[in-house]
């Protein structure tokens, strides 16, 4: 399905995102995790909007977990791409998660 940008809400920084619910935001994958292949299949990526964030002291979390069920690799999710992902939102050990969400890529981050 082709998504075009006037059909997505507009994003919520991820340091306001609901601790339950439906939301939309954007970032930039900062880590990825592939689990061993004894292990039931998940790819986990965690996104920030905020480039220093582990700099930054000001209360709040700009990171994200995304997890894919049932998958061992997702095509295009890598570090340093940004993305816009959409998806329910729920807190999972401290930190704001999403399953299966939908996604576009915006880019990749240049160094």
């Amino acid at each position: 399905m082709s998504i075009t940008q006037s059909a997505w809400p507009a994003p919520v920084p991820i340091n306001e995102l609901p601790t339950r619910g439906r939301a939309v935001c954007t970032g930039v994958i900062d880590t990825v995790t592939i689990e061993p292949a004894s292990a039931s299949p998940t790819y986990t990526a965690i996104v920030t909007d905020r480039e220093f964030h582990r700099l930054a002291d000001d209360g709040g979390s700009h990171r994200l977990r995304l997890v894919w069920l049932g998958r061992r690799r997702v095509p295009g999710i890598e570090v340093g791409t940004r993305l816009r992902v959409e998806g329910m939102v729920s807190l999972r050990d401290s930190l704001p998660t999403i399953f299966n969400p939908r996604y576009e890529i915006i880019g990749t981050q240049e160094s």
